[in-house]
């Protein structure tokens, strides 16, 4: 009678461990893939995806981003989730504010913003700013825009046209430049040394005229602090 007890005793114990190793075995993958991930992607290019029980936190400045009003001279075209121009993954933090050049000489805000909306495109911004001045706001302010390399995942980019190969930013739009960067200053607790060029993440030659004219560059943030006052 014993012996049978025992028997039964260890088909249970072998019906029954596989399942637990194999629950524990899975759980310890998913955690040290996330770790992986978190060690591998800096810029945190899957925070958008990871489950709030693995320690996903939302920074002070991503909150207040998607509780941010846009202003009504800033036109709102926020361009579809898709392939890697828009993720919808969100921001870990909000760090820096990245000026870029569109880099097509004489194109429109609305040509490039339409051209992020296309289906294979790799690249976007939060802000494209036109020739005349006019502002498109294409990706929200708490998700990652697809502009700054490793920089994407704490940083609002901003594309900005230019009407011939120089680079240099008409009147209109540099304008509008300073008037953007220094409202998201404000909202953000940031200043002009949180402005900073592509050039500056990955010595792209990018915006252009304002890499290759240092003190163009300068004036552009010192325009900045005279605007924050």
């Amino acid at each position: 009678m014993q012996r049978h007890i025992k028997h039964k005793r260890k088909r249970l114990i072998r019906r029954i461990l596989p399942p637990i190793f194999t629950i524990l075995i899975t759980a310890a993958i998913i955690v040290g893939g996330v770790k992986v991930c978190s060690l591998l992607f800096p810029d945190n290019r899957f925070s958008g995806y990871v489950p709030a029980a693995f320690g996903n936190r939302i920074s002070k400045n991503v909150k207040t981003a998607q509780g941010l009003e846009i202003p009504d001279w800033i036109d709102s075209q926020i361009i579809d989730v898709h392939n890697t121009a828009r993720t919808g993954a969100h921001l870990r933090d909000i760090k820096d504010i990245v000026i870029h050049y569109v880099g097509n000489p004489d194109t429109t805000a609305q040509n490039n913003r339409d051209f992020y909306n296309k289906p294979d495109t790799e690249v976007s911004s939060h802000f494209v700013v036109g020739l005349g001045g006019e502002i498109i706001q294409c990706i929200p302010l708490w998700e990652k825009s697809a502009a700054s390399n490793h920089r994407n995942g704490d940083t609002i980019s901003i594309e900005v046209c230019h009407p011939d190969r120089s680079g240099k930013f008409t009147t209109e739009s540099y304008n509008s430049v300073i008037k953007l960067t220094s409202w998201l200053c404000n909202n953000f607790g940031l200043d002009e040394k949180d402005i900073i060029r592509h050039y500056d993440i990955t010595e792209k030659i990018c915006p252009k005229y304002y890499v290759e004219n240092p003190d163009a560059w300068k004036k552009l943030k010192k325009d900045v602090k005279k605007e924050l006052g």
